[in-house]
């Protein structure tokens, strides 16, 4: 059964992206095939896994308009079993062109039972906001993965993201899971990130994953070669972290469907 994990946070520059890209990957080198959804207008998933997103003649804002239909937009990436439903910015007009339709917050779900059946995983990539795109996002996943940085803030922003799930659910997707947060960047040197791992792990428990992105240089610059860090540099430390990261996500998988049987 495909499982769909919609990777969120309305703060930017927290490490969305590049965890859509890199746990896409390393779920793909366990093959377990896998679909990227760029819901981003800024298209940086698309541009990522190298594809040149200004070019496409046919990406998910066609698709959430009725305009095409989703095998026509899907593109294979350089990593095998992975594929993208793309993104650029035509995606922009979206967020006002869907204020319009009826039922507007279950685009993508609609479209999730026609991709479903080739996909093990699909993973979204949410824009940094908790606008109309998002809304869609959170309706349609099993399940949120959170990344956030150890920084001052990252508790309240994380209260509001939470407060969102909790109307969602009550309206919209009762079934809606947090799949757990993750600390990025992370810099074991400074205090500060110390402190604030240590404020998260105790507010949200085994909401807080083990697995920790650190700041790593390779990582940061693998989307600007439109590469995920796997085919960039494979032995460095943010590949060596996404790799434990879909391992503790599997491993979260195996626990719940014991737990149903």
């Amino acid at each position: 059964m495909t499982r769909v994990i919609a990777i969120t946070n309305q703060k930017g520059g927290v490490g969305k992206t590049t965890t859509a890209i890199n746990l896409g990957t390393a779920l793909a080198s366990a093959d377990l095939s896998v679909l990227v959804i760029d819901l981003d207008p800024q298209g940086n998933a698309t541009s990522g896994l190298g594809l040149q997103r200004d070019e496409l003649p046919v990406t998910l804002y066609e698709v959430l308009l009725g305009q095409a239909h989703p095998d026509e937009a899907v593109c294979s990436t350089q990593v095998a079993h992975l594929d993208i439903l793309p993104a650029n910015r035509r995606l922009i007009g979206a967020t006002i062109e869907l204020l319009d339709l009826p039922k507007r917050e279950q685009r993508l779900r609609n479209l999730i039972p026609e991709l479903s059946s080739n996909y093990h995983y699909i993973v979204i990539d949410c824009p940094p906001s908790l606008g109309i795109l998002t809304l869609n996002a959170l309706v349609a996943a099993d399940s949120l993965l959170i990344p956030t940085q150890c920084e001052y803030f990252a508790l309240e922003g994380l209260s509001e993201l939470f407060r969102t799930v909790a109307r969602v659910r009550n309206d919209l997707n009762p079934g809606l899971e947090i799949e757990g947060v993750l600390l990025t960047m992370y810099d074991d040197r400074l205090n500060l990130a110390n402190q604030v791992r240590g404020d998260l792990s105790r507010h949200l428990g085994p909401q807080l994953l083990q697995t920790i992105i650190p700041r790593n240089v390779r990582l940061a610059e693998s989307p600007s070669f439109g590469k995920p860090v796997f085919l960039y540099d494979a032995r460095c430390k943010g590949a060596n972290s996404y790799i434990a990261l879909a391992g503790e996500i599997l491993s979260r998988s195996r626990e719940r469907t014991a737990t149903v049987s």
